[in-house]
């Protein structure tokens, strides 16, 4: 196990991924850099000829595809090199040429929605049968030109995009506000020792069995929420009149019916989410009973909900360990996902260990052509193990994707993006309580298990509860202050939480920290794809072969077609509340599976 952090120079090869597989030298990304930003001229000179004929129509959609391809290879290493070793100037110079080529590319192909939407539906289908290519790029070509109800003449679609960076100043405000202008007091612990309060540290500090380090935590974080409050409700309700003003001036109904017809997703999943954890809030309240009677306090406070209430348990795993329990907990997948899993270890798509100055936290990215890259800060926790298995869960799913769809519909959008990696981790938790007899260790796993439950499926949609409030209010027409905003996100606490929990005056200010506020009804899909990994992951272990030939079909479907109705041929319908409901029975059957096991 690694216990100091060395240079990126003395690090393992081995732990470290293979980049030159998307470029064998710095110098040839930079003779393709050069070769794709002179390629801009040939997509340029397409302007005002999309429609001349169903060749002219083919070139273009297949030059596009080219170019993406291209951009897609370049963004990766630049920012793939970059995060080695966020310090190295050649690397931040590197991605920021990336930006500045991804930029030049996107002026330089914005003329070609308003020309695609122009060609009249005879001439079209005409095209089609003059060009059998054309056929491939169908589905595309339906998808963009379903958008013509929602798109301006040249001159409005003008006016919108130079409105875009100005809708994009309330997330540019909150950004600065949180992460830079912000700073906390310090927090003390039960021995009178001091602790520095971070958005990096806050939650670590809640794990802590000190109680009255959770507290000063809590209230030092909250008490600058609580100094920037009027402030926060001010940016806030601008991000709400911005996708508001989108909404309108596109023609869409409410702004989460504009965010959610991106993806191809109806705006009923979005309420039947809210009322199906609504449904199951009597199994949260239970757990939080429980949480009360296990940590032995009067008063159960918001602070006291992220400690362990079975501690003690700590893991330590080595890496290759951790590479068995994976391929041991994701075997019910079958041969051919252990080959590929294997294949993903071996063949160094994973840079594995922290070094100096490499960018934190933990992703999967990977361009179309060549094979999904995995960064780790590995450490040897069993949140590790649950990491890899969740980040090799997206790399797999992109790695099938791309092997099975070609480049125009290989990408997924963020609806199903969750999916394979939840997946993964309730196929790990299941294997890891499957081979665990003592009971200590058991109601270990099970409370780590509910935890994520109460803030993926719980939490989210609570936060999606609120976001949907905060946007209706802003299409009546009412303002939101930072009394409206607290009064109202203090109300969901109770209600989510239960009477169990004590309405700390500081939880109210949470909306103001939540950067997914800012997303644009971003949040729902972590509970929605929660609760789908739940339902496959369950239909998986109940029925073996034929629901892993649906889940592996899925994965390797991309976004040729729409995301429900991927779901639904990987056995789960996401339009129908079931999925929902069956990850909310699971979760109570394990709150009384704790009981059990904590009360016996």
């Amino acid at each position: 196990m690694q216990k100091t952090v060395p240079a990126r120079a003395d690090c393992d090869p081995q732990y470290q991924w293979a980049l030159t597989d998307i470029f064998p030298t710095d110098a040839a990304w930079q003779t393709e850099y050069d070769r794709t930003m002179a390629a801009l001229d040939t997509l340029r000179g397409y302007e005002g000829h999309l429609a001349d004929s169903a060749d002219t129509l083919l070139r273009y959609l297949r030059l596009g595809d080219e170019l993406g391809q291209a951009l897609d290879a370049l963004g990766n290493y630049a920012q793939r090199k970059s995060d080695e070793d966020t310090r190295v100037p050649a690397y931040q110079q590197m991605a920021a040429a990336f930006t500045n080529l991804a930029v030049a590319a996107a002026q330089a192909d914005a003329f070609s929605t308003p020309e695609l939407l122009a060609i009249p539906d005879e001439t079209l289908d005409a095209f089609y049968d003059a060009a059998p290519g054309l056929a491939h790029y169908r589905l595309l070509l339906t998808r963009i030109r379903r958008q013509r109800a929602h798109t301006l003449s040249r001159e409005g679609e003008a006016l919108l995009a130079a409105a875009g960076q100005m809708g994009q100043a309330p997330d540019d405000i909150f950004s600065m506000l949180n992460d830079a202008d912000m700073a906390f007091p310090d927090a003390i612990d039960s021995m009178g020792q001091a602790h520095p309060v971070t958005h990096s540290t806050f939650v670590p500090l809640l794990q802590s069995p000190d109680r009255a380090l959770r507290e000063n935590a809590f209230r030092a974080l909250y008490s600058v929420y609580g100094q920037f409050r009027n402030t926060s409700a001010a940016v806030l309700s601008a991000q709400m009149k911005q996708l508001q003003f989108f909404a309108d001036a596109r023609r869409y109904d409410s702004a989460l019916q504009a965010a959610l017809e991106a993806n191809e997703v109806p705006t009923e999943i979005y309420h039947n989410l809210i009322a199906a954890v609504r449904r199951g809030l009597p199994a949260m309240h239970r757990y939080m009973r429980l949480r009360k009677r296990v940590l032995g306090v009067d008063d159960l406070h918001f602070y006291d909900l992220y400690t362990s209430i079975v501690p003690d348990q700590d893991f330590e795993i080595g890496y290759d360990e951790a590479k068995q329990l994976a391929l041991d907990a994701l075997a019910p997948l079958g041969p051919d996902y252990r080959a590929m899993l294997e294949e993903g270890f071996q063949g160094r798509w994973i840079d594995v260990y922290e070094n100096q100055g490499k960018r934190s936290g933990a992703y999967s990215a990977g361009p179309y052509g060549t094979h999904p890259y995995v960064l780790l800060n590995y450490t040897g926790t069993l949140n590790d193990v649950f990491t890899l298995v969740h980040e090799m869960g997206h790399a797999l799913h992109s790695y099938l994707s791309n092997k099975n769809q070609t480049a125009t519909y290989a990408g997924y959008v963020i609806f199903v993006a969750e999916v394979a990696s939840t997946c993964n981790e309730s196929l790990l938790m299941q294997h890891l309580l499957d081979k665990t007899a003592d009971k200590r260790r058991r109601a270990y796993l099970i409370g780590y298990f509910l935890e994520q439950f109460r803030a993926t499926l719980y939490r989210q949609t609570m936060f999606a509860e609120f976001e949907l409030w905060c946007s209706e209010q802003t299409q009546k027409g009412v303002p939101l202050t930072a009394e409206s905003l607290s009064a109202k996100y203090q109300a969901l606490n109770r209600d989510y939480y239960g009477p169990d929990v004590e309405p700390d005056p500081e939880i109210a200010l949470e909306w103001a920290r939540i950067p997914h506020f800012y997303y644009n009804f971003y949040v729902y899909q972590y509970a929605t794809g929660y609760a789908a990994a739940i339902a496959l992951s369950r239909r998986i272990l109940q029925e073996g072969a034929p629901a892993v030939r649906d889940y592996l079909d899925f994965l390797s479907k991309g976004c040729s077609a729409d995301p429900v109705t991927l779901l639904k041929g990987a056995g789960v319908d996401m339009a129908s509340p079931a999925p929902v409901a069956q990850a909310l029975e699971l979760f109570s059957q394990l709150v009384g599976e704790l009981e059990a096991l904590l009360e016996a």
